[in-house]
């Protein structure tokens, strides 16, 4: 085909863009201050996305609230910068009232991994880069949340 479409954006639709713009500022994103009222665009530089496709009984096993029946279709996933950052930012997100989803874990895939809720209950991955050396099959459940 030569014709090549690609993932470009994911609309998130809220109910105070104010408030998930402080959230999404706090995670780490560059959110522009001014027209907060309708719409927030917050654009990267050539930020690689990627569309993943799981089975429910995939989800189960590293997202804690799809074991629970409180599991979400869309997980919006950011990658920070390492694995200690994926717990720091856990705990300041979660410390600033915002609920934990699913808490930090070594996952099998190899990297860390959590799940915090935004404002409207968006579930938003935070992952660290992979090590393969940590990757580890087969795969067991993540943690429950507490």
């Amino acid at each position: 085909m030569s014709d090549h479409i690609r993932l470009s954006q994911v609309t998130l639709v809220v109910g105070s863009t104010a408030a998930s713009a402080d959230f999404y500022r706090r995670l780490g994103f560059a959110v522009p201050e001014d027209d907060l009222d309708v719409h927030v665009e917050i654009r990267q530089d050539a930020a690689p996305v990627s569309l993943e496709l799981d089975a429910v009984e995939s989800a189960g096993l590293w997202n804690a609230s799809w074991r629970t029946g409180t599991g979400t279709n869309v997980i919006v996933g950011v990658s920070v910068p390492d694995r200690a950052s994926v717990d720091r930012i856990y705990a300041d997100l979660t410390g600033a009232g915002h609920p934990g989803v699913q808490p930090p874990f070594d996952a099998f895939w190899g990297g860390r991994y959590a799940i915090v809720a935004d404002p409207d209950g968006n579930q938003v991955g935070l992952m660290s880069p992979n090590d393969e050396a940590r990757a580890s099959w087969p795969p067991t459940p993540s943690p429950d949340l507490d």
